[in-house]
């Protein structure tokens, strides 16, 4: 998971986002549920090993020599197209390139779930997504959002994974009754993880009113994601008793926090610039209609949880430069067909289907089913 890409045009002071050309790196497939005996064989090459939580503190092979691991690291962050300063963050702590990937690809797949039934789907092939970025819409505003969203998460939870060299667990929280708590478990850093992310996606340019927007954007994305942590808890004494409790903090899942954005999606609102017409530059946000400023008519913008935008969306029914359209999209008769299809109409396609059905679990250990087969209707959307 937004900052302005790394790799597009940007005008000057505009922050960068982690959708950028480097999402189309092929991750690693990573691995659960692998015994500890796989991590003493050999790698062939010096890809990140299988990771099943009990490593020690490093994500490169254990027979690399402290060298080449160092150059292996390096050469992960120099294949991401990353700006000098987060290229430089990067390679200071090995981790953060394959934590990278991760929040991209974590981000994007959320994005497209939550718009999968909208005109616009979260496409992010590469002219359409460089075509929207450069825009202030409110799409361009989840974007940045879930995309910071996506590295916070992922850079909190590879922390107390101990997949990171520079951070571990979280530090004890400000829980109540300390003295009756006792700090156990490993929780999620998202002290670290935001601290990261605000310096890796860039800090607020005061006069471009653009970047000023995405960053706020971006911190929307931080903030949710501290809104969602929870803490879990276990207790220890005698005969059950909650004597001592073993507690500890616990990001929520991330489709919930993708959830959350959606709202603030469907709610974001429009903001504009106080522009001084004789000298021709742009001076504070003015606010949205119906809201307030700060005292003496301060940026409302830091204290403002929803997500903001500048431009209004383009209707994307058709093919353009900011999405291919509707034309061909499935869709829901009963649902969305008249809203995604923008009043074209859609096709009706009768096919038979044959699915596993009636399954039992048979002792031991397996699952029969029968096939059944029958017919459904596909609705597409008129070109």
């Amino acid at each position: 998971m937004g900052q302005g890409p790394p790799g597009q045009e940007r005008r000057h002071g505009q922050s960068s986002t982690a959708f950028s050309d480097y999402s189309r790196e092929r991750r690693r497939p990573r691995a659960s549920g692998r015994p500890p005996a796989s991590r003493g064989r050999a790698h062939a090459d010096l890809s990140v090993p299988r990771l099943t939580g009990s490593e020690p503190l490093t994500v490169l092979p254990l027979t690399l020599e402290p060298e080449a691991a160092a150059q292996a690291h390096y050469k992960a962050c120099d294949r991401l197209k990353l700006e000098r300063k987060q290229r430089r963050m990067c390679r200071r702590d090995p981790g953060v390139a394959e934590t990278l990937l991760e929040a991209v690809s974590m981000s994007a797949l959320e994005c497209q779930f939550q718009f999968r039934f909208e005109r616009w789907n979260c496409t992010l092939e590469g002219r359409y997504r460089a075509s929207l970025l450069k825009r202030g819409f409110k799409e361009t505003a989840f974007l940045y959002a879930i995309s910071s969203a996506g590295l916070t998460h992922a850079l909190a939870k590879a922390c107390s994974a101990g997949r990171m060299e520079r951070c571990t667990c979280d530090e004890a929280p400000d829980l109540e009754n300390r003295e009756a708590w006792q700090w156990g478990g490993c929780g999620d850093n998202l002290k670290y993880s935001s601290k990261f992310v605000k310096e890796f996606l860039g800090r607020r340019s005061s006069k471009d009113l653009r970047a000023r927007v995405d960053f706020h954007n971006n911190l929307v994305g931080v903030k949710v994601i501290k809104a969602g942590v929870e803490t879990t808890c276990k207790c220890h004494g005698v005969s059950g008793s909650c004597t001592v409790r073993t507690c500890w903090r616990q990001l929520a899942p991330f489709h919930e926090v993708g959830k959350h954005l959606k709202h603030k999606y469907e709610t974001a609102l429009k903001v504009g610039s106080i522009t001084n017409e004789a000298a021709g530059e742009a001076g504070a946000i003015s606010p949205p209609r119906g809201r307030v400023s700060g005292a003496g008519g301060a940026d409302p913008l830091p204290r403002t949880p929803e997500l903001v935008h500048l431009d209004d969306s383009p209707s994307f029914c058709l093919a353009g430069r900011f999405s291919p359209g509707t034309a061909g999209r499935r869709c829901h008769r009963e649902k969305n067909c008249e809203s995604i299809c923008c009043g074209r109409g859609h096709n009706t396609q009768s096919r038979v289907v044959t699915r596993p059905c009636q399954c039992q679990v048979r002792w031991c250990c397996y699952v029969e089913c029968r096939q059944c087969t029958q017919r459904e209707e596909v609705y597409t959307c008129k070109g």
